[in-house]
């Protein structure tokens, strides 16, 4: 592309009011840079407190590198703005496109920014975020694509029949949204088939593009996009050595914990320090198998994504989430605005401590508590939300009801069966509310009649269940939000012992009311 094809104001005007505010290179040092703070003291009390690990005399620093003080509030700004200057200089975005991007919350947040500038922003979204972070998108004048495609996808009924019928129906409510947006729905309709494969696919990110392609919007692709592993690398890390210097220490005797999203944080502060220091000192943190932690992948997940290099990282953790969220109230109560993720990734430096491990450790602070604390005070009300099929089970006298909680899915008959087995209860205990009415409680946040109905019993409690636990743990939360009082089971339907390794097909059908 020619060096004059680019948009000059819209490039002035951009260096002036975002890239000014943000950290980046100037004169070989990095400006803006985000508060490195030592937290080893209020680590070892914590340790202490909560989990009865005694680290007082253990020799141990912990700094927390605060990009939840970042504009936007989050690490995503660094990427996110680091692929718009160089789409700006390169002529690839202009004044007047419209920008379009799949977003768990914080990189569309962080996109937000450009609507400043007066672009266009459309984010992708689904009921997987929390309120706060939807409220967040709202107050940067984002446009929200509502996609319906739930948090808890059905594995394994890729191109099945389910599949397809749901496609279909979340097609058209995109048309329909595509349309308010002002689009022109010709350009979608000549891309329907390939757009029913893709939501029959779950596939969003690749939705994104295609969108972005029929309309000649421009698309981030921050799942993909070398850029976002290049800000971390020539920017991120660059900091953090250079504030470590500034103390007399150096970055070569650190390792750095950070959680995966996308993969461009680790994948970037794993290629500086295999460069400069020639040693993988990156360690990457994932919810445990079936939990849904904000913005952030389980491991399962992540494998598949262009930017997720194993390879790279001194050691991958699986953390749960039940355990470092009483770190993440501790912490909070401290007056440390951080957020969930880094909850589990200091939880696994606790987890590394309690085996024997010492030395020196930077915690990467990706967000701020803002967004999750309406979360947060629900689970500090000593109201226990999740429960294991073990714990349900043994207590499942306790129930008035088991309530099946899903927007696109019913269990079969083999799957009511199931469910009922697994719990030992009869299957007339079990009750299957119309998909609808779970669409709109988690929508509007407000219980319909229908739910309220189900919700009566003279002991006072329901257990939920879903497809992966994900839909139902969200209302579970909705629900003790109006003071109604339930449990979802952990790992869903799909987890139970005659659901693993299965086609979902063979027990849940897509539902059609």
């Amino acid at each position: 592309m020619s060096e004059n094809n680019f948009d000059k104001p819209l490039l002035e005007k951009f260096e002036r009011e975002i890239w000014s505010k943000i950290p980046h290179l100037e004169d070989g040092k990095v400006v803006n840079a985000t508060p490195l703070i030592d937290l080893t003291r209020d680590l070892k009390e914590c340790a202490k407190n909560l989990y009865k690990l005694d680290i007082s005399d253990l020799d141990l620093k912990v700094y927390g590198k605060f990009d939840s003080n970042l504009v936007s509030g989050s690490i995503k700004i660094r990427p996110a703005i680091h692929i718009m200057h160089d789409a700006i200089k390169t002529g690839k975005l202009k004044s007047n496109q419209t920008i379009i991007e799949a977003t768990s919350g914080n990189f569309g947040i962080a996109l937000g920014q450009m609507s400043k500038l007066g672009l266009t922003v459309v984010s992708l979204v689904s009921r997987k975020l929390q309120e706060g972070v939807f409220k967040e998108l709202r107050n940067e004048n984002i446009r929200i694509m509502d996609l319906d495609m739930d948090i808890c996808p059905a594995p394994g009924m890729k191109d099945s029949e389910a599949d397809a019928l749901v496609a279909k129906a979340t097609a058209a409510n995109i048309r329909s949204q595509l349309i308010e947006l002002g689009f022109d729905p010709t350009n979608y309709d000549n891309s329907i088939s390939e757009v029913e494969s893709l939501l029959a696919a779950q596939d969003i990110i690749n939705l994104a593009k295609l969108l972005s392609k029929i309309y000649d919007c421009f698309c981030p692709e921050q799942y993909d996009n070398e850029l976002n592993i290049d800000a971390h690398r020539t920017i991120t890390a660059v900091e953090i050595e250079q504030q470590l210097q500034e103390k007399g220490d150096s970055l070569e005797d650190y390792r750095i914990i950070c959680s995966f999203g996308t993969g461009g944080t680790s994948g970037g502060l794993s290629r500086y320090m295999n460069e400069k220091y020639d040693k993988k000192a990156i360690h990457v943190v994932f919810p445990a198998p079936g939990q849904d932690v904000a913005g952030i992948r389980t491991k399962a997940k992540a494998d598949g994504l262009k930017l997720y290099n194993p390879e790279a990282y001194a050691a991958e953790h699986e953390v749960d989430f039940g355990q470092a969220r009483h770190l993440l109230k501790f912490f909070v109560d401290k007056g440390h605005n951080i957020g969930e993720s880094t909850a589990l990734a200091m939880y696994a430096i606790l987890e590394m401590l309690s085996e024997g491990e010492k030395g020196k450790f930077i915690v990467v602070v990706a967000d701020g508590i803002e967004k999750y604390r309406k979360n947060l005070e629900s689970a500090s009300s000593n109201q226990r939300i999740q429960v294991s099929l073990e714990d349900a089970a043994s207590s499942v006298q306790d129930y008035d009801k088991i309530i099946w909680v899903h927007t696109q899915y019913t269990p079969k008959e083999e799957g009511i069966e199931m469910i009922a087995k697994s719990l030992g209860v009869n299957k007339e205990k079990i009750v299957i509310p119309k998909a609808s009415t779970i669409n709109q409680l988690l929508s509007t946040q407000q219980i319909p009649d229908e739910l309220n109905k189900d919700l009566d019993g003279s002991k006072g409690k329901s257990l939920l269940i879903c497809m992966a636990g994900n839909t139902s743990l969200m209302t579970a939360q909705v629900l003790a939000s109006k003071g109604i009082v339930t449990e979802s089971l952990n790992g869903g339907i799909t987890n139970l012992p005659e659901g693993r390794g299965k086609n979902p097909g063979e027990f849940i059908k897509a539902a059609t009311d």
